[in-house]
């Protein structure tokens, strides 16, 4: 366990970090699949942008790797395209 105050703060606000990381990654995910679910082209396309949005967030926080955002930013528009 940690003694000094500003390790238990740490400790504190690593944890704080974490749930939101986990929570905005979730979310992410939840949206690609229904992208990746969705038939009608009009509501994919929007769906698309709200995707790549939060995906570049994901990305800038160093939450997922810049390569695997551009990666799936790809494969959904391609998926996105081909509708």
């Amino acid at each position: 366990m940690a003694n000094h105050k500003s390790a238990l703060k740490r400790i504190r606000s690593n944890e704080a970090k974490r749930l939101r990381n986990r929570y905005q990654h979730k979310t992410t995910r939840t949206f690609i699949k229904r992208l990746k679910d969705s038939t009608n082209k009009a509501e994919a396309e929007e769906l698309l942008k709200k995707v790549v949005g939060m995906i570049d967030k994901l990305a800038k926080n160093n939450i997922i790797h810049k390569n695997k955002a551009a990666n799936q930013k790809s494969k959904l528009t391609k998926l996105v395209a081909s509708l």
